[in-house]
């Protein structure tokens, strides 16, 4: 029996098995289109539409409804709105300046922003931290409208709606330190490094729920963004993470769990698999993106360990088979991925990440059309 598309996006993340498995892409930040590669799939699909940005940051795009409704897309995307105390600025013709202060440039021959200036970086105290002009994480731009965009979601579609919320205070942080600084600090001055997570954390977990008890009743996922994986290994030891980094993104994920029953989807990359015990602990319901190529990430080998407690949202390789692959590759790695982690429910099928711009056009179609073909419950196991 064919379902609706929300039906089918909580019963899999309910670790049932539903018809077939939930397909995304847009649905949120990190499981998008660059938007140098979703011009062609704009002509592909004959959409003559403006493009809207997703995200300025890494040049994601918001997907076009027509686009959506042909690939059977299961989720919608909803964010929160800019800052109207503090709106982006023009910083020449390459740069602007975010709602933190940090001044992000696109270097010739790129395509995406690099932080340029680190607010926060060098020789600082708490009282520095205490003192800086934070964003208001009240102000109304946030939410205006929202609510109303999220009742058209609910009313033109069947699909489950995924609201963005912001990153809560890894990448935030990262940025506002400098990468040397913000690792030095967590060698030699935790204390520091924990004040400045704290006053991240107090803005963005009341950003958060300021934005659920808008809409926290009509959201079915929430999604956000802190990376705390290399290739090769986490970004800091478990130790560190549990002694560090754990309560804090307790305190945002409990914020978000006060104002909705809507899943949490932790967009986390890298080599993360010794840190999913912990984020389980804390409230996550999926991880995505799963960065299959990163070690200790085979997908196998996840399902096993925590496929009962944790969905997994991602999974289709883009360092390697997506960009590099033949059209045979991918519907290899389509079946691959579906016969490791989608029996008994709990997986979502999208790339790892958004979807780039030297993958070939015929292989994000092949994607999708190997998804319907090995998509269908029971998933055929073989291999």
């Amino acid at each position: 029996m064919t379902m609706g598309h929300r039906e089918r996006v909580l019963k899999a993340l309910n670790h049932e098995e539903p018809d077939r498995v939930p397909f995304d892409l847009g649905g949120a930040a990190g499981s998008s289109v660059h938007i140098d590669k979703y011009e062609e799939l704009k002509v592909h699909f004959g959409v003559e539409e403006q493009t809207t940005l997703g995200n300025r940051w890494v040049q994601s795009v918001v997907v076009h409804e027509q686009i959506l409704q042909a690939l059977d897309i299961d989720f919608r995307y909803l964010s929160t709105g800019p800052s109207n105390s503090k709106p982006e600025i023009e910083v020449g013709d390459d740069g602007y300046r975010d709602e933190f202060g940090l001044l992000r440039r696109m270097p010739p021959g790129s395509r995406y922003y690099d932080v340029v200036e680190f607010p926060l970086s060098g020789l600082i105290s708490v009282r520095d931290i205490v003192n800086y002009p934070w964003p208001d994480p009240t102000d109304p731009g946030y939410t205006r409208g929202l609510r109303d965009r999220a009742l058209a979601l609910r009313e033109s579609t069947d699909c489950a709606i995924v609201l963005q919320l912001a990153s809560p205070f890894v990448h935030t942080t990262q940025f506002l330190r400098g990468f040397e600084d913000w690792f030095m600090d967590l060698a030699g001055d935790p204390a520091l490094a924990s004040a400045l997570f704290e006053a991240t954390v107090e803005v963005s977990s009341v950003r958060a729920a300021e934005a659920l008890k808008v809409v926290g009743d009509l959201v079915d996922v929430v999604v956000m963004a802190d990376d705390l994986g290399f290739q090769t290994t986490p970004i800091v030891s478990p130790e560190m993470y549990r002694r560090l980094f754990k309560p804090w993104h307790k305190k945002y994920f409990d914020a978000v769990k006060a104002h909705t029953s809507a899943y949490i989807s932790f967009h986390c990359c890298g080599a993360i698999s010794k840190l999913l015990d912990d984020l389980i602990d804390i409230g996550v319901d999926a991880v995505n993106p799963v960065q299959v190529a990163a070690t200790g990430m085979d997908s196998a080998s996840l399902a096993s360990e925590f496929g009962d407690r944790l969905s997994f949202w991602g999974a289709i390789d883009t360092q390697d088979v997506l960009p590099n692959g033949s059209v045979g590759d991918v519907r290899a790695e389509v079946k691959r991925r579906f016969g490791d982690l989608a029996p008994s429910g709990g997986y979502v099928f999208s790339a790892v990440h958004n979807i780039q711009p030297d993958v070939p056009l015929e292989n994000i179609l092949a994607m999708f059309e190997a998804a319907k073909d090995y998509g269908g419950y029971p998933i055929d196991q073989t291999g």
